[in-house]
C-alpha cells in the first residue's frame, strides 16, 4: 500500500469559526478523519508546516514547505498539501520552480468552506487529491480543486466563493477526477534527471499595474527598490508614450542589473509586443522580457527563483526565464 504525506499549512480547509470570523484551528492530523475513504486507499501520515490564513503566506513559508518535502521525499510515494485558496496559485507556481524533476506527485488543494461543515467542498477536494496522488503517472507539482487537475504554474483563482474557484490559464487541464476515477487528457513525461530542490528566493520583486495616466514618477523608486519588476500592461502589451522616456532612461542606466518583464492585465491568450508600436519600442533594447502566455503568478515566482540563483549572471537568468518549467510557457521566442 502506498504512503502519502499530508502536509498542513492552515487555510479555509482547516478553519473554524471564531469571534472575528474564520481562522485556521484544526490540526492537519484531524483532516483524514473527515475523509475515511482515504485511509482505505493508502497509508497516511501528517505533518504541520504552519497554520495560517493563506493571505499571510510569504516566500519564507514556501521554503519551509520545500524543506519538509525534501526531508521526506524518499520515504513517501506522494505528497498532498492543504493550503488556503487566496494564494494557492502563487504557492503552486513557487513550488514548481523550487522542486524540479519530481517523479512523485506533489498535489496542492484547499477549499472554499471548512472541512467540518455539513456543506463543504473540502472533503471532495481532499479525497480527489489523494486519488490523483495515488494514480500511476501523476508526478510534479499540480493543484486538484473542483474535480480538475491544474499544472502548478497555470492556476488562477477566478471566483471568490464558488466551489469551482480555479481555472487553468492558457493551458489544458491534464486530468479530471470524476466519481473517484482519474481521467487523463495527456500523460506527464518522466523527468530527464533527478529531483532538484532549490531553497533561495529573492523577495525584491514587485508588480506595477498600469492605469491610464499613471505618473512616470512612480518608476524611479520602483527600479531603486526592486531587482525584479513586472509591468502589467494593457492588451497584448506596450508602454504608454507618457511613461516611455522615463522607462527607457531607467532601463539604460539600471536595466542590465534587473529582470524586468512586460505582462498583460488580460488573463487569457497572453501578450505579443510585436503587434503595436508601443510594444516594439519598449522592447527594442533587448533587455525587457515578455511574459507571453505565462500567468502572473508564474512570472512573479519565477523571478524570485531566478534572482535567488546566485550562481547565474543576468544573461543566464534572462535566457532561463524562457525555458519551460512545469508547462509554464508554451511560446518561446526565437533565440538570437
Amino acid at each position: 500500500m502506498k504512503k502519502i504525506l499530508l502536509l498542513g499549512t492552515g487555510g479555509t480547509i482547516a478553519s473554524v469559526q471564531g469571534e472575528n470570523g474564520l481562522a485556521p484551528g484544526l490540526d492537519v492530523a484531524a483532516l483524514p478523519d473527515f475523509v475515511p475513504a482515504v485511509t482505505s486507499l493508502c497509508r497516511v501520515e501528517t505533518l504541520s508546516v504552519c497554520s495560517i490564513d493563506s493571505t499571510s503566506i510569504t516566500p519564507g513559508h514556501w521554503q519551509l514547505m520545500v524543506r519538509a518535502i525534501e526531508e521526506h521525499y524518499e520515504d513517501f510515494d506522494g505528497f498532498v498539501l492543504c493550503h488556503g485558496t487566496d494564494t494557492l496559485a502563487y504557492t503552486a507556481a513557487a513550488l514548481s520552480y523550487m522542486i524540479q524533476n519530481a517523479d512523485k506527485p506533489i498535489v496542492l488543494t484547499g477549499s472554499q468552506k471548512p472541512i467540518n461543515l455539513d456543506v463543504t467542498d473540502a472533503r471532495t477536494n481532499l479525497e480527489d487529491s489523494f486519488r490523483y496522488a495515488l494514480s500511476e503517472g501523476s508526478r510534479g507539482v499540480s493543484i486538484v480543486f473542483g474535480g480538475k487537475v491544474i499544472a502548478g504554474t497555470r492556476a488562477r483563482k477566478e471566483r471568490a466563493k464558488s466551489f469551482n474557484a480555479f481555472s487553468s490559464l492558457n493551458f489544458p487541464y491534464p486530468a479530471v477526477v470524476q466519481d473517484g476515477r482519474v481521467v487523463r487528457y495527456f500523460e506527464e513525461a518522466r523527468p530527464a534527471g533527478r529531483v532538484r530542490f532549490f531553497h533561495e528566493l529573492c523577495e525584491r520583486v514587485c508588480v506595477l499595474k498600469l492605469t491610464p495616466g499613471l505618473s512616470p514618477h512612480i518608476l524611479p523608486p520602483l527600479f531603486a527598490g526592486c531587482d525584479g519588476i513586472v509591468l502589467e500592461s494593457f492588451g497584448v502589451g506596450g508602454l504608454p508614450d507618457y511613461l516611455f522616456p522615463t522607462f527607457q532612461k531607467l532601463m539604460h542606466e539600471q536595466g542590465q542589473d534587473k529582470l524586468v518583464v512586460m505582462a498583460t492585465q488580460v488573463p487569457r491568450e497572453g501578450s505579443d509586443m510585436t503587434i503595436y508600436e508601443v510594444g516594439r519600442l519598449a522592447k527594442s533594447d533587448g533587455q525587457l522580457l515578455e511574459a507571453y502566455d505565462m500567468t502572473l503568478e508564474a512570472v512573479i515566482t519565477k523571478l524570485m527563483w531566478l534572482l535567488g540563483c546566485r550562481d547565474m549572471d543576468m544573461d543566464e537568468r534572462r535566457a532561463l526565464f524562457y525555458q519551460t518549467i512545469n508547462h509554464d510557457i508554451l511560446f518561446c521566442p526565437p533565440r538570437p
